[in-house]
């Protein structure tokens, strides 16, 4: 894995414990960087487990902790359909946690949607999600540095939306867009590893014995065209969050209970 720190490994039973560990996480990681900053940034992902992490924060009292005024939200990639289309990752997160915060509408950052305008493509829409990037970045960046950058894992080792061997996987651009799929629908924005290795903390959160193969290949330290996931990597902290399935096989020195 690329990046300054070796990932660490945490392992709970059963995929219910792992959103709730990552929602207890994820709160008091707000908590702790608007302590030394005032503000704090999250990128989110999709997926049944990702958005499960979502809806658990909506149900924890220690929500009311965090100033959700000052929270900057971002998305780690997107389906390209329409704005009230059910599938697009940001409905789904708005549906679980966004819609029930007060948050400062300027500071929720969703990727262009297919029919709204100026629809000019998935392309295009990720070169204007670049430019909302660098005008939220500190002077001399291209990109703010996230707080936590939340993402999951597919069963054939992809992440946002960079799947194994794709043109994504070479590309290093902040964000593309992405033709052709494998996963539907095939149109998508997504961002890239220049800007997902630019978060302080990168959550890999993952559940499912069906994902366990590339969990494993992906901490063996292949390289990023072959299994995406294992390409990602925070500046102070990485954290793989594991249900025991998930985690299955894996060596027992690499888990941390």
């Amino acid at each position: 894995m690329t990046g300054p720190h070796s990932p660490t490994v945490v392992v709970v039973k059963d995929a219910g414990l792992l959103v709730e560990l990552v929602a207890a996480r994820l709160l008091s990681r707000l908590v702790d960087a608007q302590a030394v900053r005032g503000t704090a940034s999250m990128v989110v992902t999709g997926g049944g487990t990702g958005i499960a992490c979502l809806e658990a924060v909506r149900r924890s009292p220690a929500r009311a902790a965090v100033d959700w005024r000052h929270v900057d939200v971002w998305w780690g990639d997107e389906r390209y359909l329409p704005a009230g289309d059910p599938e697009r990752n940001e409905l789904q997160a708005r549906s679980a946690l966004l819609d029930h915060l007060e948050l400062d509408p300027d500071r929720v950052h969703p990727m262009g949607a297919a029919g709204a305008p100026p629809d000019e493509g998935p392309d295009a829409a990720a070169e204007r999600y670049v430019e909302q990037l660098r005008q939220a970045a500190p002077p001399d960046h291209d990109v703010p540095p996230f707080d936590v950058l939340m993402l999951g894992m597919g069963p054939d080792g992809h992440t946002a939306s960079i799947f194994p061997e794709s043109p994504g996987a070479h590309d290093n651009r902040l964000a593309f867009g992405v033709h052709g799929s494998p996963k539907p629908p095939p149109e998508r924005v997504s961002l890239g590893f220049r800007a997902l290795n630019a978060a302080r903390e990168v959550w890999m959160i993952v559940a499912g014995a069906d994902k366990a193969g590339r969990v494993a290949l992906a901490l063996s330290g292949p390289g990023r065209v072959q299994v995406p996931a294992g390409g990602v990597s925070g500046t102070q902290q990485t954290l793989w969050l594991l249900d025991e399935a998930a985690a299955s096989a894996l060596p027992r020195e690499l888990r941390r209970r």
